[in-house]
């Protein structure tokens, strides 16, 4: 049979934000003239779809709408630290350090609202740009509510600052509490593997990860799908090579990646454990979503051909290769056990 198929599954756990050091952020944020609001803080948006997740965390704390929050700009010359975009930290850091930030400024106007309906500060709610007293008739719209916060000399704004409580490891035995917050995963990989050619194909991919709370669902979707093509080409076909220090894969001719048509169908599945110690409960998908991919993969392989892959990428040269001496082996065996009976 030329080819055959096989499912295999991998688990993985991620720690969020910087590991065994302090992570912190900053943020600022103003409900402006006209029910606007802006954010500003010292994020990077390189592809993870940060600055959409940080207008909607905006939007909902504060009663306006995520096309009326604007980002500012990000130079740490002029706006609070934010650190870099990796370690899976954006949404938490920054997610969380907005929401604080946005409930001490939609605070402010919440009091003098307040102070002018005769209400306590706790019945004070916004949405979409109007605000209300819970329980009376008492209700206005969010720039009006602005202009007479700032007649009132109240400028509705906040600041925040957002850390991790993390310790570094133990030279010896590496105790210690080097990140804040876990994430787990896990995913099912199906293949089909050539067994004269050794080329295998990835079917379909089963990821099931706790993401904490899922802000933007859709964007956690294309966080899992994209880290998931990314592991495949690591899994399958990325296979730098350097010779007397010199690359010897220069180019996407030798250096070969996923195309659209290796790419096989995901079923992305999110389950929401939210974080106990941030404001929002959220956490974070970026790197944990390629993690469990490649042992899937390998142990794909594995359940439909016998053979175990231990170097990446699994090539068809290598696994064609690992299926001959499979196979010899198994004749070698055989003839062992005829020879002994």
């Amino acid at each position: 049979m030329a080819r055959r198929r096989g499912r295999g599954m991998a688990g993985c756990w991620y720690g969020i934000a910087r590991t065994a050091t302090v992570d912190r952020a900053g943020a600022w944020v103003e409900i402006d003239d006209g029910g606007s609001a802006k954010v500003v803080t010292g994020v990077t948006e390189i592809g993870e779809g940060i600055l959409t997740v940080l207008a909607q965390i905006a939007a909902e704390e504060l009663g306006v709408r995520p096309e009326d929050v604007t980002i500012g700009d990000n130079d740490t010359a002029r706006s609070p630290e934010a650190a870099h975009a990796g370690a899976t930290r954006q949404t938490y850091m920054i997610g969380n350090v907005v929401a604080l930030a946005s409930r001490e400024a939609f605070g402010r106007l919440a009091q003098v609202m307040a102070n002018e309906w005769g209400v306590p500060p706790e019945t004070i709610e916004a949405a979409s740009g109007e605000i209300w007293a819970e329980g009376t008739n008492h209700r206005t719209s969010m720039d009006k509510a602005v202009h007479l916060a700032k007649s009132r000399g109240v400028v509705p704004l906040g600041s925040a600052s957002f850390g991790t409580d993390t310790t570094g490891l133990h030279p010896v035995d590496g105790a210690g509490r080097p990140w804040q917050a876990y994430v787990f995963g896990c995913q099912v990989a199906e293949v089909e593997v050539d067994t004269i050619t050794g080329e295998v194909q990835v079917l379909g991919i089963w990821a099931a990860h706790d993401v904490g709370r899922a802000v933007n669902p859709k964007g956690v979707e294309g966080q899992i799908e994209g880290g998931i093509v990314q592991a495949l080409g690591q899994a399958l076909m990325e296979d730098y090579r350097l010779e007397n220090g010199h690359t010897t894969t220069p180019g996407f001719a030798k250096y070969i990646l996923p195309t659209s048509l290796d790419v096989p169908h995901v079923t992305s599945i999110i389950v929401e454990d939210p974080d106990p110690i941030g404001p929002l409960g959220v956490k974070g998908i970026g790197e944990p979503a390629m993690v469990p991919t490649i042992p899937a993969i390998m142990n794909a392989i594995y359940d439909a051909v016998g053979v175990r892959i231990t170097s990446l990428p699994a090539t068809p040269e290598k696994v064609r290769m690992a299926i001959r001496d499979k196979e010899r082996m198994d004749r070698e065996r055989r003839l062992h056990v005829e020879a002994a009976e």
